[in-house]
């Protein structure tokens, strides 16, 4: 029997782009236990409702993450909308729709790029990202930004997209499926990627369960689980689909949700437009949350199930506002996949629930 080791992995790491730090108990190259620590970026965002106003807030919130920016901001936006009791018009919903969707294809595509990265395939990692320029691109011809958009506040939109623009947008993204469908086949067929990938890092359907895992980490486990489909938010019960679900469990599983959500999420943008009617995108705001006023909602960012909580002072600032985000409802998973792992799959598990420290750590 080899002599256990405490390795020290992270907050920095040459694989991983995020500041995430494991204790790893470790037997000869095999992970006995790991340790999770959190607070190395701590922020203090959710402290800022003490100085920013509520529509000042819903910036703050969009600034958590520059991957997920654009769901910050709706997810705060809908907590102070329903403390507020204010209903928006039905094409801001759909804009807001649409533009989430865009944020999850930008956001598969960034972390299909990082995957690449972290076996080694620098070819296939620079492919990845030159793809996701062209979906920035849309994002900033709509929005005016690449990585935070402002264009989401409390009553609606604050500018609208043109249905000329809308459908182009729907042209750029059928444009790419073809070189988007060539990439992703790599991560599915090559051998040396399956090698990384296929039965490393299992979690079954009834550890997912129970540890609460969220989004492509417990959908890449066999249970049907999307957000999308049951809370009311945007307008996907009107557009028909389904969750996109594996069963096996692993690192491949997991790989493999995220690339047919790209696809799904481009068909969804196209029904949206489609289906998308005229009319104005914001309603007038006026007054304050009242006192003890409160909501929650749960909004399905693309790493998985988000919380948004806001409660009112009877004043132009919230008493709270209360953020929780996928990674955090993940890092139990994560734990979990890492006992009997090799040492040299760490990076690829950390990587397969796609985390994101600036969003745990508010």
């Amino acid at each position: 029997m080899g002599k256990k080791t405490i390795i020290p992995f992270g907050p920095q790491h040459p694989v991983l782009p995020e500041p995430i730090h494991l204790d790893l108990v470790v037997e000869d190259e095999t992970v006995v236990e790991a340790i999770p620590s959190i607070g190395y970026i701590h922020r203090g965002l959710e402290k800022l409702v003490e100085k920013k106003d509520y529509n000042q807030m819903v910036y703050v919130v969009e600034r958590i993450c520059g991957i997920c920016s654009f769901g910050h901001g709706w997810g705060a936006c809908l907590a102070i909308e329903g403390a507020m009791n204010v209903e928006i018009p039905e094409r801001a919903e759909y804009l807001r729709t649409i533009l989430h969707e865009l944020g999850r294809i930008h956001s598969h595509l960034l972390w299909l790029g990082l995957m690449a990265d972290g076996f080694g395939f620098e070819s296939l990692f620079n492919h990845c990202w030159r793809v996701r320029e062209t979906v920035l691109d849309l994002f900033e011809k709509n929005t005016g930004g690449r990585v935070v958009f402002s264009i989401c506040k409390v009553g609606g939109m604050r500018q609208d997209i043109s249905d000329e623009n809308l459908k182009e947008m729907v042209e750029v993204l059928n444009g790419i499926k073809k070189e988007i469908k060539s990439l992703t086949d790599v991560f599915i067929n090559d051998t040396s990627v399956k090698n990384r990938m296929v039965g490393v890092g299992v979690l079954t359907k009834e550890e997912a369960e129970e540890l609460c895992a969220v989004g492509p980490t417990v959908r890449g486990s066999g249970v049907a689980q999307d957000l999308r489909l049951t809370d009311t938010h945007g307008v996907y019960g009107k557009l028909g689909f389904e969750p996109i679900v594996e069963e096996a469990g692993d690192c491949m599983a997991r790989t493999k949700v995220r690339i047919r959500e790209v696809f799904q999420s481009i068909e969804l943008i196209e029904k949206a437009v489609s289906m998308i009617p005229e009319g104005p995108v914001a309603v007038n705001v006026k007054g304050n949350v009242e006192d003890g006023a409160e909501y929650m909602v749960r909004l399905e960012q693309p790493r998985g199930e988000a919380f948004y909580y806001a409660r009112g002072a009877g004043s132009k600032f919230l008493k709270r506002m209360r953020v929780r985000t996928p990674t955090n409802m993940n890092i139990p998973a994560l734990v979990k996949t890492l006992q009997g792992c090799d040492l040299a799959d760490v990076p690829i598990l950390v990587l397969t629930i796609d985390p994101c420290i600036s969003c745990t750590e508010r």
